[in-house]
């Protein structure tokens, strides 16, 4: 029985170290992950506590259609968004804005 409980503990804190070791080991945001390019501060989405920056207005309508894939992505890519204001509800999306004259979208496609 001991032995059962010993190998449950050892279960349990393999599952937190690794569920919580990419998240301490996480760089704050630098690149856009619609497509990857060099982040901008005024174009954002809040999504769920989380502030989430793009390069161009053209990425965050497509991030809102799978928020959870590019989520996913900054993840995979040692990245992780900027955490907001809780006060905010769960799922509220709050979009940053930029005049369309201020972009630069030579070169921007999609990475996949």
């Amino acid at each position: 029985m001991r032995s059962i409980k010993s190998f449950g503990l050892a279960v349990f804190c393999l599952f937190v170290l690794f569920n919580f070791a990419g998240t301490a080991l996480a760089a704050p945001q630098t690149e856009c992950p619609v497509m990857g390019g060099k982040i901008n501060k005024d174009i954002y989405v809040d999504y769920q506590g989380q502030r989430i920056y793009f390069c161009c207005e053209a990425c965050p309508p497509k991030f809102k259609e799978d928020p959870e894939k590019y989520l996913a992505k900054m993840k995979e890519m040692g990245q992780e968004p900027e955490v907001i204001d809780q006060s905010k509800k769960e799922g509220e999306q709050e979009q940053g804005k930029m005049d369309m004259d201020q972009q630069d979208h030579k070169g921007h496609e999609p990475k996949e």
